[in-house]
């Protein structure tokens, strides 16, 4: 575990399970068939999945269209984005979720 860059979250810091996985990383950096590389390719080493899990399907599809749009189909993902957006200002307007 001494090879691990995975960002601790809490202090204990050998617990892979309380860790953001970082893109690179020897230790837990394998090749999946589900999550791509284009998932795993941003920048700042976060998975696409660390920060969508935490919001509802819409809004993370959005995210998760925006994240690819530089790494995949560009103007397609894009549009994809702004669906999933419309709908859940959609979803909203109907009083699905509060506003904020």
């Amino acid at each position: 575990m001494n090879d691990c860059i995975c960002i601790p979250l809490n202090k204990t810091a050998g617990d892979p399970a309380r860790r953001i996985p970082v893109h690179g990383c020897p230790v837990h950096d394998k090749k999946d068939a589900i999550n791509s590389n284009h998932y795993k390719s941003h920048p700042s080493g976060v998975e696409c999945i660390t920060i969508t899990e935490h919001m509802g399907f819409c809004l993370g599809n959005a995210i998760k269209y925006i994240w690819l749009a530089d790494l995949k189909n560009g103007v397609e993902d894009l549009k994809k984005a702004a669906w999933y957006i419309n709908r859940e200002i959609e979803k909203r307007k109907r009083g699905g979720v509060n506003e904020r």
